[in-house]
């Protein structure tokens, strides 16, 4: 994809998971990359640590109008924007956290910052919610399920409505289910895997819930296909393998990829009161954009359980050589 090299680009959430892949990918692209952070410090953006020097650090909060201000002399070709409160199930306790992270920062970049000619507004299949069809269609009537759900699709709805009004090229996608190295321990895949290497019990939901869970680089790969070969879409696009697993099944897959002599104890734990029991991408549009998943999911969840091996002994181990320095 060379028609991003040497383009101004920024991405917000840039030191998140999803966002430090896609900055990665962009450098090697030969873009011109910049990152909203929140704190410009190494410390805190681990993720950036092997590009720290051939990325522009932004400090500043989306949230506050103010520091978002003091970025509209800034222009940029394409902004990325990833930048969110996104944990499911802790968003029923921190309801005005998800409001300001997800919709009023949203807001701020879109009236008060940088000047922009294309933006890319990350959502989730959170979106869609309890669907009686699958897989999940853009035309079905979204029906979010927690406060994260809800405020990403109200971020998502402002950033449809800014693309009537003003001449931005603005598009909206919902990547689902996303996994592979770098991600918080909170998510499901790295909290069983950690718990997998070390050998702990694992408590478990009966698990006929079903997800589809995509590597980090075919999710990657599917936004920067779609920014390159969409313009101005008044619809968001699905993002997706549409190859669902059972969380049953994941589980079992993730303890017999790792070696593991964890005691697995199936249907000890309660499903949660608003559970999504099926959620999975139709995905017709991006394939007819050109997109193929590159790696498959036993591949990528076998470099996955890889990744946070190296982990485990550089960080969580108790003789982990990160604790000696």
């Amino acid at each position: 994809m060379k028609h991003l090299k040497n383009k101004k680009i920024l991405v917000t959430g840039g030191a998140g998971f999803i966002g430090s892949h896609l900055t990665k990918r962009l450098v090697q692209m030969g873009a011109k990359v910049s990152v909203i952070v929140k704190y410009n410090s190494i410390i805190d953006c681990p993720r950036l640590s092997n590009i720290w020097d051939k990325i522009k650090i932004i400090e500043s909060d989306l949230r506050n109008t103010d520091s978002v201000c003091h970025m509209n002399k800034l222009n940029f070709d394409i902004v990325f924007h990833l930048a969110a409160y996104n944990h499911v199930g802790d968003s029923f306790k921190h309801v005005f956290e998800n409001v300001n992270s997800n919709l009023l920062s949203t807001i701020n970049l879109l009236n008060h910052g940088p000047k922009i000619k294309k933006f890319i507004h990350m959502g989730t299949s959170e979106i869609y919610g309890v669907q009686k069809k699958l897989p999940f269609n853009i035309s079905e009537n979204p029906n979010p399920m927690s406060p994260y759900g809800v405020t990403k699709y109200a971020s998502e709805l402002f950033a449809l409505l800014k693309s009537k009004h003003t001449k931005i090229d603005i598009l909206c996608v919902r990547p689902f289910n996303t996994f592979g190295p770098f991600q918080s321990e909170k998510a499901i895949i790295p909290e069983i895997i950690i718990k997998c290497i070390q050998n702990k019990e694992i408590k478990t939901t009966p698990g006929k819930q079903t997800r589809e869970f995509n590597y980090i680089d075919n999710i990657i790969d599917g936004i920067l296909i779609l920014n390159k070969k969409v313009k101005n879409s008044l619809v968001p696009i699905n993002i997706g393998s549409n190859k669902p697993i059972s969380i049953l099944n994941l589980v079992k897959k993730i303890h017999k990829y790792s070696f593991s002599e964890s005691k697995l104890k199936i249907g000890s734990l309660n499903y949660r009161p608003n559970e999504i029991w099926k959620m999975q991408a139709n995905n017709t549009f991006l394939l007819s954009k050109g997109w193929r998943p590159q790696i498959t999911f036993d591949t990528g969840l076998k470099k996955t359980i890889e990744w946070y091996r190296n982990f485990n002994n550089l960080y969580l181990d108790k003789k982990a050589s990160f604790k000696t320095l």
